[in-house]
């Protein structure tokens, strides 16, 4: 990773996707937002939307909520530790013990996904990813379902739009999965580095699955390398008040033939100030087939190396299996206590 690559400031798109997510919009208008989003998608990999319609009460909510549990001492935090989530892959852990690129971040976070029951049939069968989350209070178990069913919201109707910028049915993703989404959210809290210099709080790095929404506080940090940049630079990513920001994950770049591209982006930790960051996860189900949309022509894209030399486009088997290949690198203490878990 090149930490003294210039850093340019210039804005990302800012797209307003309400027309997206009322019913009553004309398809020409639908279609309009779809384009902003597939040339952001371009462009970027990156960009901003508004007009989602997220009640700024549950936002504020959510981040008192958060910043009262960070407060808390780790011996208390650790009552709802990671390795009690088994194979859920759910609850709190500290700082140092997730990896980014092999290095350790310098952030702790609490990871939520869809609460299902024990007798869920992904639970019963001891699928990895699925099960009951660890809430550190009634009033986490209150916001957090209210926000993932906000951020589903948002999803499916960006994924649809996306489909539309591609040519493509609004429901073309359905068929790879989309109809039962697998959704993950993690609560991120950077601690400031102090008066010495800036540290990374998450090196150089790429989402795994199809979209992410990210709602940030007011201290931000993220970068992003735009996505058919080959000169290196950062663009910073400041915080925009009600606004979430998008970005394409592995998963969109394989489906749509490379056409959008999955962005590497960074956190850069403030040295006066903790950050908190609430992404949200829409990936496809943990059982569906890697392959490319249905309906897309062969393409010639550039042959551009992505930042880990991997070659999307030749990996194969189920979003399950890459996810899990990832997990191994990111938690590989916790990962190998979730495989021999009966």
């Amino acid at each position: 990773m090149n930490h003294h690559a210039t850093v340019q400031k210039t804005s990302l798109p800012v797209v307003d996707i309400s027309p997206l997510l009322d019913e009553r919009s004309l398809s020409a208008q639908r279609q309009r937002v779809a384009e902003e989003i597939g040339q952001a998608c371009r462009d970027f990999g990156f960009f901003y939307i508004k007009g989602h319609g997220v009640d700024p009460s549950l936002e504020l909510k959510l981040e008192e909520l958060s910043r009262l549990f960070f407060s808390l001492t780790s011996a208390e935090k650790s009552q709802w530790n990671m390795n009690l989530g088994g194979r859920a892959w759910r609850g709190w852990f500290p700082i140092g013990e997730e990896l980014t690129s092999g290095l350790p971040d310098q952030k702790e976070g609490l990871y939520f996904g869809q609460d299902l029951a024990a007798n869920h049939p992904l639970v019963v069968n001891q699928t990895p990813l699925h099960g009951a989350n660890l809430y550190p209070s009634s009033q986490f178990e209150e916001v957090i379902p209210l926000w993932m069913d906000s951020m589903h919201c948002i999803g499916q109707a960006l994924i649809k739009g996306i489909a539309l910028s591609l040519g493509l049915e609004a429901d073309r993703f359905d068929l790879h999965g989309l109809d039962e989404a697998l959704q993950l959210f993690r609560i991120f809290h950077y601690p400031p580095t102090g008066p010495q210099k800036s540290q990374w709080g998450v090196g150089e790095h790429t989402d795994y699955g199809l979209l992410t929404i990210l709602k940030q506080d007011h201290v931000g940090g993220l970068q992003v390398r735009a996505a058919r940049s080959s000169s290196g630079e950062w663009m910073d990513v400041p915080p925009i008040d009600h606004t979430f920001v998008i970005n394409i994950g592995d998963m969109l770049e394989k489906m749509t033939l490379g056409r959008y591209i999955s962005t590497p982006h960074r956190v850069m930790k403030s040295t006066e100030e903790a950050r908190l960051s609430f992404p949200y996860f829409l990936d496809p189900h943990y059982l569906t087939e890697l392959k490319a949309l249905e309906g897309l022509s062969p393409t010639h894209m550039d042959s551009q190396e992505r930042w880990d030399h991997i070659d999307l486009h030749h990996i194969s088997g189920t979003y399950g299996e890459y996810v899990l290949s990832k997990i191994g690198k990111v938690f590989p203490l916790l990962f190998d206590e979730m495989l021999i878990e009966e």
